[in-house]
């Protein structure tokens, strides 16, 4: 299983770059700053994904002065062989993003995990620790459909009923409904705690199983016992549908749902210390990086499958002390790494590029 071909056109700064990964080990982009490594991780991070880990606006990949941009994979799982397409088209209010796995629209994100699940590592990563709860959301979320790519359809009624009930919310413009909307309303609010259910009991499942992992991960990492919490906090107390009873009144004047899964939090705790304001640097990236490596443990676990591993400018925050620990913990299996900096001595790739050469 594995990435065997990457096409880029147009895409970042590339005007077309293509190159065939090993799929069983180190492919290295080794060049300066500003010569579009990272770009190459984030076409394959966008085939896995239909989006970015580097920004929210789908514009931003197209090359400057041009109108689409294409990332084009062919991805083998055992001996099925898997093409992945993704044309980005430059609106003038909007870009459009068209998906095709083997000629055919996904139904879902979870058809994109099943073909080429991710673990991603960037500098940016830590935000999972020290951002907001939305981080660790995003982080639940895609590991959801990576683990059990059948839980996506889960996520895509919970978006599909929350956006609906939000949208009803909105036109009541601050006003108590009519008896239409109050009608209305119960059938969707039904419906929300319905799905919700659904999603908070695979949400704490996955941190169940997680939680272990985690813990034995940053540990060898920090090479320290501390314990490492890792707790699921709700943003409403008693039932889900007294909590939005409770919270109808402020719900109506803002417009939109303000308890329920897209609310919720993941505690992360060392030897009780919350590690989002307590924790040191060191802490919390040492935290995170064990967060991403438990993710592909479990993933591996349950489906069998190595996935993609993405290292992007990640030896460049760590001292070589951790670096060295970091490599000793890395799975086996394809992996794609940047660096501006020489590799750490124990990384033996199967091929090194430098993509000065290519945008020369």
């Amino acid at each position: 299983m594995g990435l065997h071909e990457l096409t880029l056109r147009n895409f970042r700064l590339f005007s077309e770059f293509s190159f065939e990964p090993d799929p069983d080990a180190v492919t290295v982009f080794l060049s300066p700053n500003g010569t579009g490594k990272t770009s190459v991780l984030e076409a394959v991070n966008a085939l896995a994904t239909a989006s970015s880990f580097r920004t929210s606006a789908a514009s931003d990949m197209i090359r400057n002065r041009e109108s689409t941009a294409e990332v084009h994979g062919v991805i083998f799982q055992q001996e099925r062989r898997v093409q992945v397409d993704l044309t980005l088209t430059r609106g003038v209010r909007n870009t459009t993003k068209r998906m095709l796995v083997n000629g055919q629209r996904p139904r879902s994100r979870a058809e994109l995990s099943e073909a080429l699940p991710l673990t991603v590592f960037t500098p940016e990563g830590v935000d999972v620790v020290r951002g907001g709860p939305e981080n660790r959301r995003t982080y639940l979320t895609n590991l959801l459909t990576d683990v059990e790519p059948l839980t996506g359809e889960i996520i895509e009624r919970f978006n599909r009923v929350l956006s609906q009930r939000n949208a009803l919310l909105r036109a009541l413009e601050g006003n108590r409904p009519s008896l239409t909307q109050q009608t209305e309303l119960e059938l969707w609010t039904s419906d929300f705690c319905e799905v919700s259910d659904e999603l908070l009991l695979r949400r704490e499942a996955l941190l169940d199983q997680l939680a272990p992992l985690v813990m034995r991960y940053y540990q060898d990492l920090a090479e320290n016992t501390n314990h490492v919490g890792v707790r699921y906090e709700k943003s409403w107390t008693a039932s889900l549908p007294e909590a939005l009873v409770a919270s109808f009144n402020d719900d109506r004047f803002r417009g939109y749902t303000t308890v329920g899964p897209h609310r919720d939090d993941v505690e992360l705790s060392l030897e009780g210390r919350d590690a989002r304001r307590q924790a040191s640097q060191g802490e919390q990236r040492s935290l995170a990086l064990a967060l991403r490596l438990a993710g592909h443990e479990l993933v591996r676990q349950q489906r069998g499958v190595d996935p993609l591993l993405l290292l992007d400018d990640v030896f460049s925050e760590l001292d070589p002390v951790r670096s060295n620990r970091l490599l000793g913990l890395l799975p086996v299996g394809q992996t794609m790494v940047t660096t501006a900096s020489p590799l750490p001595g124990a990384l033996a790739p199967a091929a090194v590029i430098d993509l000065t050469r290519v945008l020369s």
